[in-house]
C-alpha cells in the first residue's frame, strides 16, 4: 500500500463527506482485522497507516506493569523495566509499542486479500455516522421532503442522500392526502440512528411545527422583534398563539396577521386550513385569560390564585363563542394560558345572585363550561 494508493482513497471519499482522520482510522481498523485473522495474531495487534507515505505499521501494544507479579499474562503485559528499554519516557500503567516483525509485502499481500471487504463496511458505517451528525442536528427543525411511498401505517419522505422521513399516522393533519412525488414540509421529532443509515421521525401535528411555519412566514418573529410565548394546538382544526413585542412600535398581533391577514392566511393553507388564532400575551393573568378567549367579548375575569382558576363573565349573546364548539374555545385558552377557566354569561351570574338575594357575585361557582388544562408552552 503506497502513498498513491492513501491519495486515491482520500480523494474518492472526499465526496462522500467522510474526515480523512475517520478515514484513516477505518483503514487501520480493516488491515488490522485482516492481519489478526491471516497471522493467526493475539489480541494486542495495533496498525497504523501515515497519510503521506502509506507506510503500514504493526505493533504489540503492552501494559506496563511494576513487577513480575503483577504479570497475568506475558502476552498482554510487560515489566516496567522492560518497557523503558523501548520507552525510557514510560511508566507502571502506560502502554508501550513493539514493531510486528512483518514486512510491507506481507502486509500488502494481507490488505489486499482481505482488508478490502471489512474496509467498505466500516467505510459505509462511518459514511452514515457522518449522515447521522449531520441530521441529529436539526431537531426541532422543519425540512423539506418528497412522498417516497405510503403505506397504511405512515408516509415515508426522501430527504436527499439516502436519507428517509417517517410521518406516522398519528403525526399526520387529518384530511391531508399525500401523492408520490409531493413536496412536504415537516417538523423533525427525532433522529434515530439505524443499520440503514439515520431515519427521522417526523411530524406536521406538534405545536413546534406551528411554531417554525410562522418564523418562516413572519420575518419579526423570525429575527425576534416578536416572540411567541406560547402555543395551544388541536392540530388540523384550530390553534391558539401567544405572541408579544420586543420592541416599542411594533404591533405584535398585526405583524404576525399580516396585512389583510395575508400571512397568518398563508400559515392556514401550510396546515391544511387550521384556524390559528393570535392573540397578545400578557403578564397579567386576568388580562391574558381575557385575550385568550378571544374572539369572544369577555366583560370580567377573577383570578383565583389559590385554586389556580380564572372565572369569567361573558355577555349573554356571547356565551356560546367564548365556550366554542364542543368547548374548543375555553379548552384551548386554558391550555395556552395555563388557567382553569370557568365561564359563566352576565345573565347567568345576576339570576344566581337575584336566587340568593345579593348582588351579583362572578366568583359563584359556574354552572357552565368548566375547562381544566396546562399551559402547553
Amino acid at each position: 500500500m503506497n502513498r498513491d494508493f492513501i491519495g486515491a482513497l482520500l480523494q474518492l471519499n472526499a465526496e462522500k463527506g467522510v474526515p480523512q482522520e475517520i478515514l484513516i482510522e477505518t483503514l487501520e481498523q480493516a488491515i488490522e482485522s485482516a492481519y489478526r485473522r491471516n497471522a493467526d495474531a493475539p489480541e494486542n495487534v495495533v496498525v497504523r497507516v501515515d497519510p503521506e507515505s502509506g507506510q503500514i505499521s504493526v505493533y504489540r501494544e503492552y501494559e506496563v506493569v511494576a513487577t513480575p507479579d503483577a504479570v497475568e499474562d506475558p502476552e498482554l503485559q510487560m515489566l516496567v523495566g522492560a518497557a523503558q528499554k523501548i520507552d525510557p519516557t514510560t511508566g507502571v500503567g502506560a502502554k508501550v509499542r513493539v514493531p510486528e516483525n512483518v514486512t510491507q509485502a506481507q502486509l500488502g499481500r494481507i490488505a489486499a486479500q482481505t482488508a478490502g471487504q471489512v474496509y467498505r463496511q466500516r467505510l459505509r458505517e462511518a459514511e452514515r455516522d457522518v449522515v447521522y451528525s449531520q441530521y441529529a442536528s436539526r431537531e426541532g427543525e422543519i425540512m423539506t421532503g418528497v412522498v417516497h411511498r405510503t403505506t397504511d401505517q405512515a408516509v415515508v419522505l426522501d430527504l436527499g442522500k439516502g436519507v428517509e422521513a417517517v410521518l406516522a399516522v398519528s403525526e399526520q393533519l387529518p384530511g391531508e392526502h399525500y401523492r408520490i412525488g409531493q413536496h412536504l414540509k415537516v417538523y423533525v421529532l427525532e433522529v434515530r440512528r439505524t443499520t440503514r443509515g439515520p431515519v427521522l421521525v417526523v411530524s406536521r401535528t406538534h405545536r413546534g411545527f406551528l411554531r417554525r411555519v410562522m418564523e418562516m412566514e413572519i420575518p419579526e418573529i423570525y429575527n425576534g422583534t416578536v416572540v411567541i410565548r406560547g402555543i395551544a394546538r388541536e392540530a388540523g382544526s384550530r390553534s391558539k398563539v401567544a405572541v408579544e413585542s420586543r420592541q416599542v412600535g411594533v404591533d405584535a398581533k398585526g405583524a404576525a396577521v399580516g396585512q389583510r391577514g395575508a400571512r397568518i392566511q398563508a400559515i392556514v393553507a401550510e396546515l391544511n386550513g387550521e384556524k390559528v388564532d393570535v392573540v397578545l400575551w400578557n403578564e397579567d393573568p386576568a388580562q391574558f385569560v381575557a385575550e385568550a378567549l378571544s374572539p369572544a367579548e369577555v366583560l370580567n375575569v377573577r383570578i383565583d390564585e389559590e385554586h389556580k382558576i380564572a372565572n369569567v363573565v361573558v355577555p349573554e349573546r356571547q356565551l356560546s363563542l367564548a365556550i366554542g364548539k364542543e368547548g374548543q374555545n375555553a379548552r384551548l385558552a386554558a391550555k395556552l394560558t395555563g388557567w382553569r377557566i370557568d365561564i359563566r354569561s352576565d345573565a347567568g351570574v345576576a339570576t344566581a345572585a337575584a336566587a340568593h338575594g345579593s348582588a351579583p357575585d362572578d366568583s359563584a361557582t359556574p354552572e357552565e363550561a368548566p375547562v381544566d388544562a396546562e399551559a402547553e408552552a
